[in-house]
């Protein structure tokens, strides 16, 4: 617009896409949700994000975007973000009413008081606590239960690169038959060892045996994964983008945001190229609702046309 002469306020620009958010993808968006709680395993996650326009709360408060998505086996993936103002357990508890499958987590208490899921750990995040134990070792020092307890972790993460090319199946038997050993052997050298709770092999060894059972799950389905890497990666655009953005003005904007990001990054999930797909939805989705037929279901990522495929867009036609 800006080159053709015509000067746009970023505001303007702003109530633009709030308002093809609110109108157009925020219907989708709760299609997707309900979708999701279909699922029978969901990887979540959570980051935060300054809103400075919050009633009622400093421009310094923290905020938080919520990502909840379906696991690695689901046929058609989901990504959803949710924008609230605090890091409670009321806000995955609403958000996730009526799911009753996997919920797999980084630990974060938050998540405890959904009682009708199975809650599975992450293994990353136990090692990365036990790594940070080792980097506070004396220089040249390779020995203790810090090292021990990384070796464990890798152990496992080694056994689980074996049977990654594995069905679901089979993966489970494999897991059962070497890395349950290796777990339980873990678990029970855990429980022997002793350091300061503030120190970081303690904070390592606290977390192993306050999520001994979570950690444990993994072994007892094939689909779901050894770490919640999955989410992490999954929130991972929102945090890059964030480092641009740094903020958002209002609870109005941040909750377009994340209905942004969960269509674009849906899409992507899906092999869509995110581009065309919003072009699709902004050109069809009104035509439809204009003849009073069901838009919302017609845009769901997997009924998407061929030509929003990633690889297959010619530009010149969008």
């Amino acid at each position: 617009f800006n080159r053709s002469g015509l000067g746009l306020s970023r505001q303007t620009m702003s109530n633009w896409m709030i308002y093809c958010t609110e109108t157009w993808l925020m219907p989708l968006y709760e299609k997707l949700h309900q979708m999701l709680l279909q699922a029978e395993i969901i990887n979540a996650d959570e980051t935060e994000l300054q809103v400075l326009r919050e009633p009622g709360r400093k421009a310094t408060t923290k905020s938080y975007m919520w990502l909840y998505r379906t696991g690695s086996y689901a046929e058609h993936p989901i990504i959803l973000y949710e924008y609230q103002p605090g890091r409670g357990s009321k806000y995955p508890l609403e958000f996730l009413s009526g799911f009753k499958g996997y919920l797999q987590t980084d630990g974060y208490g938050g998540y405890d008081a959904l009682k009708d899921v199975t809650h599975v750990g992450c293994m990353a995040h136990l090692k990365r606590k036990f790594h940070e134990a080792v980097t506070v070792l004396p220089n040249g020092k390779k020995t203790g239960s810090a090292v021990e307890g990384e070796a464990y972790c890798e152990k496992l993460f080694q056994l689980e690169r074996t049977f990654k090319d594995l069905p679901p199946e089979a993966r489970k038997q494999k897991r059962q038959e070497f890395a349950k050993p290796v777990l339980d052997e873990f678990l029970a050298w855990g429980s022997t060892r002793k350091a300061s709770e503030k120190s970081k092999l303690g904070i390592a060894l606290g977390y192993l045996h306050n999520n001994g059972k979570e950690l444990s799950e993994y072994l007892n389905d094939g689909r779901l994964e050894i770490s919640n890497n999955l989410a992490e990666r999954s929130i991972k655009p929102f945090v890059i983008d964030r480092k641009n953005f740094l903020f958002a003005n209002t609870p109005r904007g941040a909750t377009a945001s994340a209905i942004m990001f969960s269509i674009i990054q849906t899409a992507i999930a899906n092999d869509l190229d995110p581009y065309c797909y919003l072009v699709y939805i902004f050109t069809e989705a009104p035509k439809m609702a204009a003849k009073g037929e069901d838009w919302i279901s017609a845009m769901l990522p997997k009924k998407a046309p061929d030509t929003c495929k990633a690889g297959k867009v010619n530009r010149n036609q969008v």
